[in-house]
């Protein structure tokens, strides 16, 4: 039987790993620099590896002889569990970078966390995925600073960004009931103490990119329960193509 809570909350995690990866991929060959257009292309491929892993894990709990391929090319956006920040689209580089960065500052601290989770295999996952996330963390705070601090045009593009971006940050860290059962069972983490850590760490690196906090407290809602934008759908369309005109095969 299905361990119907362990699923979703392992969802959660692939789905935001894979819908972000796909994303940053839609940088390779157009990045400002080569250099970044790499470094771009790399946490991409991070982000699927880390993907993989959950959907590996998530089709072993399934139990219906699923595999990680039929979680990420055969669900309809519905049955998507990322939030709604990472499947924004890229906009600009700054724009890129603040969504990224936004993401950074949660995925380091909960692969920190995790690490401790009472499920060996889950356990496993963080430990290899943190050593990941803390490149990605310094790479996207590094970038946000560069051009927060940087020329007039730089700082306006990111502040416009983080300003677009700001009430989509929190979605990450609100509880799901999948999130406070895996907390309770002992396999998941506190929400509330990560978001504690993260925020300490974006106003730190805000104030040091010189840009302004933006004062609104909204926050969207939904891609967790299956509610996403538009934007969603066209993500799903390239990346699921191939596997639903030609069904079954292997590449």
């Amino acid at each position: 039987m299905t361990d119907q809570n362990k699923f979703d909350y392992i969802l959660q995690q692939a789905d935001n790993c894979l819908i972000l990866g796909q994303r940053l991929a839609e940088w390779c060959g157009h990045g400002p620099i080569l250099e970044q257009d790499i470094a771009l292309t790399n946490i991409s491929l991070d982000l699927i590896g880390q993907a993989r892993l959950f959907y590996q894990y998530a089709a072993e709990i399934q139990g219906e002889e699923k595999t990680e391929d039929d979680l990420a090319y055969l669900r309809d956006a519905w049955g998507f569990k990322n939030v709604l920040l990472v499947e924004q689209p890229n906009g600009d580089f700054g724009f890129t970078i603040m969504r990224q960065f936004l993401y950074d500052t949660f995925s380091c601290y909960f692969y920190e966390a995790l690490m401790s989770s009472s499920d060996e295999r889950l356990a496993s996952i963080a430990a290899k995925s943190h050593k990941e996330t803390l490149y990605h963390m310094k790479w996207s705070a590094d970038w946000v600073i560069r051009l927060g601090d940087g020329t007039v045009e730089s700082h306006n593009r990111v502040q416009q960004a983080l300003n677009e971006l700001w009430s989509y940050k929190d979605e990450i860290v609100i509880e799901t009931s999948a999130d406070s059962d895996a907390l309770a069972a002992g396999y998941g983490v506190s929400l509330a103490e990560l978001k504690e850590k993260r925020d300490a760490k974006i106003t730190a690196v805000l104030e040091e990119a010189t840009l302004s906090i933006p004062e609104g407290t909204y926050s969207h809602k939904g891609g967790k329960e299956g509610v996403h934008s538009e934007h969603l759908g066209y993500i799903l369309a390239d990346l699921q193509f191939l596997q639903r005109a030609y069904p079954g095969n292997e590449w």
